[in-house]
């Protein structure tokens, strides 16, 4: 598809932008620990504390996505990475599970508004791909820094360490969006039409395969200690995944970009994702389980990253991959909750299975997409 170049300036608003919003993929086992750990909640409490913040995003994503091309698409990034800068900032003061459901509610909200700015654009770049890989390598590098620092944060200034980081990250993303956000000026004229069957089956793909990544995501760090495998053991693994995601997924999928179809990989992702999580969450050895743990976020990243460059040739009008936040963090909303539940009322084995199951699905809906 033909689309805008942006310059360097615009790309790396774009970048900024999207590593910022898309915290919740490479954070959650930190975030969640924190929660469970630092402020005392129950593996339930936490699951839905993050669930909030995701459903805020789902729900603001879905408001502005159908409305992208309208909408004053600098002012709206901006402004909601800088609202949730706020958010983060005060829930840094509150330790109390009330109040920071409702402040993690009002992050997302702001999220989901920002990211289907950032992702619309993408989608009119002249490569959506490659533009996607490029920002999920950065967000592969952002994954380093966290699972390194926060855990280290935490231990020396308590559970508010985690807000004060998101808070600067979101508040760099607004200060980028103001000032470097591309100005689209090839925006696509289009009819108000519904989404072909295609694109809604890859959305409803993408966002049950992310549902299994989150659920079992979520809870990395829970499962490794519950193993009793040491706490640096697992710290360990988690940078490790952060240089696994950095170096792996992206820079592949943009090399494999025109070598390999994309409806295929997105039916032979979810059942990777599935024998991996099946691994981490049941694993007894050190020796398997960390492997496993270290690669089980690349698969979704490289899935969604053919996934993202589908979309965008499928919809040329941007309106889709601006659903992006809604379509991934619909299946992330549910998944901290589910995994922690099934965790923790019936164990390992539910939750395997669960993730198999759910991986059989995302595979159909994504077959059936390839030939709608």
């Amino acid at each position: 598809m033909s689309g805008q170049k942006f310059g360097v300036a615009g790309t790396v608003a774009l970048v900024i932008g999207h590593f910022s919003g898309m915290l919740d993929l490479v954070a959650l086992p930190v975030w969640v620990g924190a929660l469970v750990e630092r402020f005392q909640f129950s593996p339930q409490q936490a699951g839905m504390v993050v669930t909030l913040f995701l459903i805020g995003a789902v729900i603001a994503s879905a408001l502005a996505a159908p409305r992208f091309n309208s909408l004053n698409r600098r002012a709206f990034a901006a402004g909601g990475f800088a609202v949730a800068a706020i958010a983060f900032a005060l829930a840094a003061t509150r330790s109390d599970v009330t109040v920071l459901a409702i402040l993690h509610a009002v992050a997302g909200l702001s999220i989901g508004t920002a990211l289907s700015m950032v992702h619309g654009a993408m989608g009119h770049s002249n490569n959506p791909h490659r533009l996607f890989a490029i920002a999920s390598i950065a967000l592969g590098f952002l994954a380093i820094v966290l699972l390194a620092a926060i855990p280290q944060l935490l231990i020396i200034y308590g559970g508010p360490a985690v807000f004060i980081v998101f808070a600067g990250i979101m508040a760099v993303a607004a200060l980028t969006s103001l000032l470097l956000f591309p100005a689209l000026t090839r925006i696509v004229e289009h009819e108000r039409k519904p989404f072909s069957r295609a694109i809604w089956f890859t959305i409803f793909g993408i966002s049950i395969m992310t549902f299994n990544q989150s659920m079992v995501f979520s809870f990395v760090e829970v499962i490794g200690k519950a193993r009793g495998f040491a706490p640096e053991h697992v710290l360990a693994v988690l940078i490790a995944l952060g240089f696994v995601n950095f170096l792996l997924p992206s820079p592949l999928a943009a090399f494999l970009q025109n070598r390999i179809s994309a409806p295929l990989v997105t039916q032979i992702g979810p059942a990777v994702q599935a024998v991996i999580a099946v691994v981490v969450i049941s694993a007894t050895a050190f020796e398997a389980w960390a492997p496993a743990a270290a690669v089980f976020v690349s698969i979704q990243i490289f899935t969604h990253t053919f996934t993202f460059g589908r979309l965008a040739a499928l919809d040329p009008t941007g309106r889709a991959v601006a659903a992006t936040p809604a379509m991934l963090m619909v299946g992330a909303a549910l998944g901290p909750i589910a995994g922690g539940a099934l965790w923790q009322n019936l164990g390992p084995t539910a939750l395997s299975l669960t993730a198999v199951v759910v991986a059989a699905i995302s595979i159909l809906f994504f077959t059936k997409a390839k030939h709608a």
